[in-house]
């Protein structure tokens, strides 16, 4: 991020955008959190979204957008009547569900 050293936005979790679906998601970097309402413009690679959360223990909102560069997610993220800052994201792979215990019976 532009605005913010790495130390402060891996604080608390390390700092991420997660776009759950074809509307939601949820961000959080420092001591802020969001959950975003998500509108996405595929032909161009880019989505608009708003936001509401919290910045440390006072209410948070505000608004950003992100386009696709390469494998890269690039934009700028605005707290309402606060900070505002570039960004740049780059797409982690899920993390793999558990694999469940197979039990083996001891051999006679």
């Amino acid at each position: 991020m532009e605005l913010w050293a790495a130390d402060f936005i891996d604080l608390d979790v390390p700092g991420h955008f997660t776009f759950a679906d074809e509307q939601n998601g949820e961000f959080q970097f420092g001591m802020v959190v969001g959950w975003m309402d998500c509108r996405y413009d595929k032909e161009r690679a880019r989505v608009e979204f708003s936001w509401e959360g919290a910045d440390d223990a006072d209410d948070a909102r505000g608004r950003g957008c992100a386009e696709l560069d390469g494998g890269q997610l690039r934009g700028r993220i605005f707290i309402h009547m606060g900070d505002d800052s570039g960004f740049v994201a780059t797409k982690q792979a899920a993390n793999p569900a558990p694999q469940p215990r197979v039990r083996r019976r001891p051999r006679p």
